[in-house]
């Protein structure tokens, strides 16, 4: 059975958010809610703790994670920021907004699958911005579900898809609809990877 650290997204308990972050440093996996749905967060310099994240998940190997930060300073931990990067971050961080960026060698190679970037946003939930601030580094934000099956929008929800996960911080239920949408700003041109909560129009006009 997880454990069940219940926290209220209008006024969150520090000490639970830290027990939760020392869970992540230990190599844990730890659900959390999100802007958009649950998350599962581990330490993506932890390659053990990535590799179960795969493994609880039954994730693919061949699929990228993608990373939350509490701020735009932590993402430099985790990634180099390029120039529409920058200006992507200050007009639609915090929000569902994943941007592409190269990562940084200190990032598991598992996270990236293969590749040379990293997907990072700053959410607009108090809850997930505080455990990554608590965590210190940026953490895991895929979604809270077996691979292939509809992403949970409660505790209630993480601990019958993943009985074997180590943590979930109930902070209520999450919002729920479109997953963040995903751009690569790791080139000169903005490229679409993943349509979502905002609209590509949106992004290309924020330019």
């Amino acid at each position: 059975m997880p454990v069940i650290l219940r926290v209220e997204a209008d006024r969150v308990d520090a000490a639970l958010i830290e027990r939760a972050a020392e869970m992540i440093r230990a190599g844990l996996v730890v659900a959390y809610p999100t802007d958009t749905l649950y998350g599962l967060a581990v330490d993506p310099r932890n390659a053990e703790a990535v590799r179960r994240l795969f493994a609880l998940k039954g994730r693919p190997e061949t699929s990228a994670l993608t990373l939350i930060a509490a701020g735009r300073e932590q993402v430099m931990d985790c990634a180099e920021m390029s120039a529409h990067g920058e200006r992507l971050a200050a007009g639609f961080w915090p929000g569902p907004l994943t941007i592409l960026l190269r990562a940084k060698p200190a990032v598991a190679a598992d996270v990236l699958a293969g590749g040379t970037t990293v997907g990072v946003r700053v959410p607009a939930h108090p809850v997930a911005v505080a455990l990554a601030r608590a965590a210190g580094v940026c953490i895991t934000a895929t979604s809270a579900n077996r691979s292939g099956q509809p992403p949970a929008t409660t505790a209630d929800g993480v601990a019958a898809a993943l009985p074997g996960i180590d943590a979930i911080v109930d902070g209520g239920p999450a919002r729920g609809g479109p997953p963040s949408t995903i751009v690569d700003a790791s080139e000169r041109d903005v490229t679409l990877v993943r349509a979502g909560a905002v609209p590509f129009e949106r992004v290309l006009n924020s330019l």
